[in-house]
């Protein structure tokens, strides 16, 4: 924490220093854009929405790195209404052997977690209890999949001490089914992912986990606060595969995971070699990062190094948060944006061979960290990141970055930034023009991003630490034409998995690790369908594209995790287009 610390006060000096289905088309967006008028812009619609929750780190005062590390979100369908709903995690009241400073009076009700039920119009409902999600638990982070391939998505809840998986009944309810599904978890859990790592139809889980948590240790300098994350032993991280029948095996030794011993914070899965098979990358506090290479036989080979994603640009390790897949270059290859306790990351993707190769390990030349150059980082140095959201917020067709600022070990609260893309992988900062909101400094942690009004522009959800969410409505005007892919898998529920390369197999309900291309106005877009994004949360599972005055999808390409390639032609814009996966005998 002391290295934490010394990190973010240099990095506040420094920038002294330097200064086939039709879709339902949902919305309609103005191409184009008035001269000198912002393109993007938010505002805060939290208290008409209905959402009022507040995060609670369980103690009067800040006091240790569990309560520190707040709390993520989620937007999911979970009732397949076609509106993202939401779900936020939270801490719970600490007994006073966890806490040197325990609430004198315990709240009524105790803190959990929320399930907000979207209503349309911006509105939501609080349906926790009638969803039977009121666990009691110190929670961490969440993140949703169709593990059975029932047509619902599952939610998965990370904490400290354990991790819950929820089945989602079809009728609005949700069940614990943890121990029969055979997910044993201890210590303490915190950003976990879904993949289908072997592709055979079901989605294995990731689950990252932190450090060896002791409350009762207190061994710290006083400008610390308390001890940090080089304090205790770190934690490895473990992976679940799925049986196809409802249950997992333990499979962290087999696969190599075990292997290496980390203090996760946050994880996504993509393919970032482009042979077709997703990886993992995992960000670590104060080490270095793992990129965990995927073998096509049920292992994997830790290559960050090599690959330039495991060190900061000066070859540094610091307090990695979140990171997000995104393709900044529309090259087909997916970059990473990665947010810190000091600069972030901005690793450009150096090249892959076509989408598809076969060898395990192509010729591809990792990454490049170009943070400097892109004009993020002279802003970026004097704040603590962690959540962030990589979208094209006025569809104009380029991707922006919005990222979420908090105190790393005292509750300094912050403002929050936009870097509005400019193309070539630059950007500008326009954050004092994109609304009071992100002025309202606060102490953020987890966000979640989603289309949440299902116009085609994408707001977010912010967890703040022990104080009241943010809700963030994209208002921006002038915008341009855009489309959302929401994916189908043919695996149903009952279908036993298949080995990867059967020509009957088929892809998780989801498309969990589906590559989308989309070509538009002389322009490929390419994204990949993941589950966990950014810090402790999860985003809108519909692939949102910006098209800008582009009125018409020329081709789109879906390769599916079965290895299936769909195209379709002649796509209309400004809606959600439903893309089911050809069974067998259906034309692709």
């Amino acid at each position: 924490m002391i290295l934490r610390s010394l990190l973010f006060f240099l990095g506040a000096v420094s920038l002294a220093a330097a200064q086939n289905a039709a879709p339902a088309v949902q919305s309609q967006s103005n191409a184009g854009q008035a001269p000198g008028q912002p393109a993007i812009r938010f505002e805060d619609a939290t208290q008409q929405s209905g959402i009022h929750f507040v995060h609670s780190f369980g103690s009067a005062k800040l006091s240790s790195l569990l309560e520190g590390t707040g709390a993520g979100c989620l937007w999911f369908d979970y009732n397949n209404s076609g509106r993202e709903s939401l779900f936020v995690v939270n801490g719970r009241t600490l007994p006073p052997d966890m806490t040197p400073n325990p609430l004198k009076v315990k709240p009524n009700p105790p803190p959990h977690a929320h399930l907000y039920r979207n209503d349309g119009n911006g509105h939501f409902t609080d349906v926790t209890k009638q969803a039977g999600l009121d666990p009691n638990l110190y929670g961490i982070a969440v993140t949703a999949a169709d593990y059975d391939n029932d047509g619902y998505e599952d939610l998965l809840v990370t904490s400290y001490g354990k991790v819950v998986l929820y089945h989602n009944n079809g009728d609005g309810t949700f069940t614990d089914v943890t121990k029969q599904a055979g997910i044993k978890v201890t210590g303490w859990s915190i950003s976990s992912t879904w993949l289908d790592y072997d592709r055979d139809g079901c989605v294995d889980l990731f689950v990252g986990r932190y450090v060896q948590f002791d409350p009762k240790y207190r061994a710290y300098y006083a400008a610390d606060n308390y001890p940090g994350p080089l304090d205790y032993a770190g934690q490895t991280n473990m992976l679940f595969h799925n049986n196809c029948n409802g249950t997992f095996t333990n499979v962290s030794d087999k696969s190599g995971i075990s292997a290496y011993i980390g203090r996760t914070m946050g994880v996504t899965a993509a393919d970032f070699d482009n042979d077709g098979w997703d990886d993992i990358y995992v960000t670590n506090d104060n080490i270095p990062n793992f990129l965990f290479h995927n073998m096509h036989n049920g292992t994997f080979e830790e290559i960050a190094n090599n690959a330039g994603a495991a060190y900061g640009e000066d070859g540094e390790a610091t307090s990695s948060m979140g990171p997000v897949a995104a393709d900044f270059w529309n090259r087909g290859m997916l970059d990473l944006w990665v947010t810190d306790g000091s600069y972030n990351r901005f690793l450009k993707n150096l090249g892959a061979p076509q989408l598809g190769s076969s060898p395990p390990k192509p010729d591809w030349q990792g990454f490049e960290d170009v943070t400097a150059a892109s004009g993020i980082s002279q802003v970026e140095g004097q704040y603590v990141s962690w959540g962030s959201g990589v979208y094209d917020f006025d569809n104009d067709g380029l991707l922006d970055i919005l990222v979420l600022h908090g105190g790393l070990t005292h509750m300094i609260p912050m403002e929050h930034t936009l870097f509005r893309g400019l193309g070539g992988g630059k950007f500008e900062d326009v954050s004092r023009q994109a609304g009071p909101v992100l002025s309202v400094r606060t102490v953020a942690r987890g966000a979640c991003f989603a289309d949440y009004m299902n116009d085609g522009k994408v707001g977010a959800y912010v967890v703040n630490l022990g104080s009241e969410g943010t809700l963030l409505h994209n208002v921006s005007t002038n915008t341009g034409h855009w489309v959302e892919i929401k994916l189908v898998g043919a695996m149903r529920k009952g279908d036993a998995g298949v080995a990867a390369g059967n020509p009957i197999a088929r892809s998780n309900r989801d498309g969990i690790g589906a590559r989308i291309e989309v070509f538009a106005g002389g322009v490929r877009r390419t994204a990949e369908r993941v589950a966990s994004s950014g810090y402790l949360s999860q985003n809108d599972g519909r692939v949102h594209f910006g098209l800008g005055k582009a009125t018409v999808i020329d081709k789109l390409v879906v390769r599916w995790p079965s290895g299936i390639v769909q195209t379709l032609t002649n796509q209309p814009v400004d809606g959600v287009l439903t893309v089911r996966e050809p069974g067998r005998g259906e034309p692709r």
